[in-house]
């Protein structure tokens, strides 16, 4: 289990840009190694325990987040394939470049968002934005301090206001994270900053909407984690919306949550995409 310590100011992380969250450093998180599964090799701690040595010994600002952060903020100790650590666009070089040169394996998986580091069959994403390039991680991820012990080494966490932002997109058929935010929302309210999670949300308000009822429907009793002002600022934007005319553009957003699953929608069913204008469909008018 996942157990709350008290850090000595003295022995916090000194990662460049870190601070501590309002009203005074967050306590020091223990975190739990991954249980042993199929899902990664018997090898997998012991490379893990490495590559957050190398990570914190060179220098470049990094968070942890994934199964590792959510054990740490939940207490949830799951299995997993990989650990994920963000970093900024400009930093994902420095990273790749930096394990190259002590004989580990990279590759650039996708340019708009994910890396990967490598030794035989172990591996960490290096991940500095999202799928849908909507979620990059910048400076301002690094503004709070959440340190955390792994394998013995102090990291710092991605805040949860951010890991909630993380998340809040993640609904492929195969995958959905609602589960992390509703926990994370449950165990950590108190470090939640709810205005600079509105301020990442803003566009997509909605989908916070849903997540906060989803929260609701979960834990009755536990409704007043989200801070009232939000919950009566989501549902008056969407009265607001229900007397709007309906928008000229047939787009589908749903691509947002998952390119796959939406995909017959611009396809066939001429829905614009994220970008870019609708296209004619059979059997859709204009």
């Amino acid at each position: 289990m996942t157990t709350l310590e008290t850090s000595d100011p003295a022995e916090t992380n000194d990662q460049p840009g870190s601070i501590p969250v309002a009203g005074g450093a967050a306590p020091l998180l223990t975190g739990a190694p991954p249980p042993s599964s199929h899902l990664a090799p018997p090898e997998a701690d012991q490379f893990y325990a490495e590559s957050l040595r190398i990570l914190r010994e060179s220098g470049i600002p990094f968070l942890v987040a994934g199964t590792f952060a959510v054990n740490c903020y939940t207490g949830i100790n799951r299995a997993t394939k990989d650990l994920d650590i963000f970093c900024k666009a400009g930093d994902f070089p420095r990273i790749l470049l930096h394990f190259q040169e002590r004989g580990f394996e990279t590759e650039i998986e996708d340019e708009r968002w994910i890396a990967k580091v490598r030794r035989g069959q172990c591996f960490f994403d290096v991940i500095f934005s999202s799928a849908v390039a909507v979620v990059p991680i910048t400076d301002a991820w690094f503004k709070e301090s959440h340190p955390a012990l792994y394998y013995g080494v102090e990291v710092q966490l991605t805040p949860p206001t951010e890991m909630i932002w993380s998340k809040a997109l993640l609904q492929l058929r195969h995958r959905y994270d609602g589960a992390d935010v509703a926990h994370i929302m449950l165990k950590q309210a108190d470090r939640i900053d709810w205005r600079r999670l509105l301020n990442h949300m803003e566009q997509y308000w909605e989908v916070l909407l849903m997540h906060v009822l989803n929260f609701r429907f979960i834990y009755p009793t536990e409704r007043d984690n989200v801070p009232r002002w939000l919950y009566e600022e989501l549902l008056e934007r969407a009265r607001m919306h229900a007397d709007l005319p309906i928008p000229q553009t047939k787009v589908c957003r749903g691509r947002l949550f998952s390119p796959v699953d939406y995909e017959v929608d611009v396809k066939q069913w001429g829905f614009a995409d994220i970008i870019g204008a609708a296209q004619p469909a059979s059997g859709v008018g204009s």
